[in-house]
């Protein structure tokens, strides 16, 4: 316990003397399916005939969580918990640009299993976009989902994404994507985004199907785009002047699937078709910042499959529906408060195997370089109910330090 004590006042002295940092102008390509939020330009090089540019950019995320289980003994934890470097830039012509994008974490490169891909490769992706509103990508990178899964982990006001992500996201995978970008800043604007994909999710090599995963998305703004693309990015760090308003809507249909979440999860001892609705509400102004979400996955069949040699051995669809509300205030000083409520129910034909959750979360984070460079802490709440209608009560306390360029 000392030692998470020191660990806490060594945060709280530092979020006392940050100061701020000169703001410096974003130039990234726009580079509209993996709009990660990044402060600066990173380290870029570009060759004497302007024919080839790469920018070089890293990212990690250090933390130490004090964990409080029911009927567990208390206990620390400390990771590192991501570890990124990306590179992007064009080759030939600003019409033709690529995005790579490496994990070196272990929580994101999982353990290496026997028969199974390294994870190391989040984004590898090429584009071709022949005008500023149209972009056309083929490779392996985000889908077009919920908000803020589109949003770089780096980007985020919490220390992690809320609970309904966890289970119901679409997340990355193989294949081409098509996006019509026609936001405006003063005038109502709009993007439609579609994607054709295997479904398997990244880095899967372990044979073919005749399924594939449809995927559209419409986003509104009804005030105009935000300022400097923020909607890629929580908080309102450029404390909107005017009122911005994003509405967006999703909808997948993963046909045979073999994983317990569509592209994430465990295998499935039988493939199902999947479908996923993914709507987004987030407005900004003057340093507020509210965001909602509703998740939700359904299967045309049964949710479980049952292993063929062991009648006791199942895996299942993870079926049912989540909402998520975050409220944050970012002061002038540059301090925030952040608070957020998630609510999550599974369907019925898997409520014997996982249970309903509601979590609430307090966070406040000292912004030294926007979400560059940041201090984090948080408690996290949650509540479990059982289907046999027992009860298990949760809660953590995290510190974290997000660094990148």
């Amino acid at each position: 316990m000392r030692f998470f004590v020191t660990a806490c006042l060594t945060f709280a002295t530092a979020l006392a003397f940050a100061q701020r940092k000169p703001e410096t102008p974003n130039n990234d390509l726009k580079l509209s399916t993996i709009p990660y939020y990044s402060f600066g330009k990173g380290i870029g090089i570009t060759s004497p005939d302007s024919l080839f540019q790469m920018n070089i950019r890293f990212r990690m995320q250090n933390r130490v969580t004090y964990l409080n289980e029911e009927d567990e003994k208390p206990a620390y934890d400390g990771q590192i918990r991501r570890l990124r470097l990306r590179f992007d830039g064009y080759v030939g012509s600003p019409k033709f640009l690529y995005a790579i994008q490496l994990s070196f974490a272990p929580g994101d490169v999982g353990e290496v299993q026997e028969g199974e891909n390294i994870n190391i490769i989040r984004d590898a992706v090429v584009f071709y976009r022949p005008s500023a509103k149209w972009s056309l990508s083929f490779g392996q990178t985000k889908l077009p989902g919920n908000r803020q899964r589109i949003n770089s982990s780096g980007a985020l006001q919490l220390t992690d994404r809320t609970i309904n992500n966890a289970r119901f996201t679409i997340d990355r995978d193989f294949g081409f994507q098509a996006h019509y970008l026609n936001e405006k800043l003063e005038k109502p604007s709009y993007n439609l985004k579609a994607a054709l994909s295997t479904g398997e999710g990244r880095n899967v090599t372990n044979g073919s199907d005749d399924g594939v995963a449809l995927t559209g998305k419409v986003e509104l703004f009804p005030f105009g785009a935000f300022q400097r693309d923020g909607t890629n990015f929580e908080g309102d760090l450029v404390r909107e002047a005017n009122p911005k308003l994003l509405l967006s809507g999703a909808f997948q249909q993963n046909n045979l699937a073999k994983r317990t979440q569509g592209q994430l999860g465990d295998d499935l001892f039988a493939p199902r078709t999947m479908r996923s609705v993914l709507l987004d509400a987030m407005l900004k102004y003057n340093g507020f910042s509210l965001m909602s979400s509703y998740m939700s996955r359904s299967t045309s069949d049964t949710p479980i499959t049952v292993n063929p040699l062991d009648a006791t051995d199942v895996r299942y669809v993870v079926v049912g529906n989540g909402f998520d509300y975050q409220l944050s205030y970012v002061f002038p000083n540059d301090f925030e408060l952040i608070g957020r409520y998630s609510i999550q129910k599974l369907g019925s034909e898997i409520k014997t195997f996982a249970p309903n959750t509601k979590e609430y979360s307090f966070g406040v984070t000292k912004y030294l370089r926007e979400h560059a460079f940041k201090l984090q802490a948080e408690i996290n709440y949650d509540d479990l109910d059982f289907a046999d209608g027992t009860n298990r009560r949760n809660w953590y306390l995290r510190l974290q330090v997000e660094m990148g360029i």
